[in-house]
Order: C-alpha cells, then sequence, then structure tokens
C-alpha cells in the first residue's frame, strides 16, 4: 500500500514523497528535525540543492540505482552515518541489492581503509536488515 508525505516550505508544498506503508519504518522519508530548520532558515539553498540534484541526474548517460551506489559509497568514503542510511535507502528503491550496496562499499578498502568501510558497512546494514 503506497502513501504519500509532503514537505512543504513558508506554506508551499516543495516535494511529496511516495512510500511503501507496510515498509514504512525502513522507508521512512519523514525530514529530520535539522532538515526542517535548514529548510526554513535558508530556502534558497534548499531550493538550489534540490535542483542541482535533478540536474545531475539529467546530466550524463548513468541510470538512477547507478548513481545511488556512487553516492553509498561516496558518503561511506567520508564517513558520514545520516548519508549512508539515506543512500542505502535510496539505492534499494532505485533497485540496488543489499550485495550490491555492500559490494560498492568494499570496494573502498584499498582506497580509504578497513576501519572506515567496516563502519559504513554496519551503516548500511542498518538500513538493509530493517527492510528484511
Amino acid at each position: 500500500m503506497l502513501g504519500q508525505r509532503v514537505c512543504s516550505l513558508g506554506g508551499n508544498i516543495v516535494n511529496i514523497y511516495t512510500y511503501n506503508m507496510e515498509d514504512d519504518m525502513a522507508q521512512s522519508k519523514v525530514p529530520s528535525k535539522h532538515f526542517n530548520e535548514l529548510v526554513t532558515r535558508y530556502p534558497g539553498v534548499f531550493e538550489a540543492h534540490e535542483t542541482l540534484g535533478t540536474e545531475l541526474k539529467k546530466a550524463g548517460p548513468l541510470d538512477d540505482k547507478t548513481l545511488q551506489l556512487i553516492q553509498v559509497a561516496a558518503a561511506g568514503a567520508v564517513g558520514s552515518e545520516g548519508a549512508v542510511h539515506s543512500h542505502t535507502r535510496r539505492a534499494l528503491a532505485a533497485g540496488a541489492s543489499g550485495d550490491e550496496i555492500q559490494h560498492a562499499l568494499l570496494a573502498l578498502i584499498s582506497t580509504v581503509g578497513f576501519p572506515r568501510v567496516m563502519a559504513a558497512l554496519s551503516w548500511c546494514r542498518d538500513i538493509i536488515e530493517a527492510k528484511d
């Protein structure tokens, strides 16, 4: 069963998220308190960020699944737990398997090191295991 959530800025709808209600706990896209504060305080930054994301997706031949796997790997490389969680959800929604997501992170060991990759793998598993 699908549901929708609305993200608004100053009373104006800026984004509508569709989600699977059965997977609501694992796939929740409710903006965090910090996200809402950013949107309220810096609406121009939020709008520019949304536009940039949209334009980057259209800029080349990569499909959404591949782009999300790259984003998961980048988030893991910089050690951002929240971004690994977010892009793991997005990669799963784009059709990536848990094994593909974990492989994207595992491939980073020689570049960013074993400890950082192990942390990122644990963060992605938070989402993958919650989905199962």
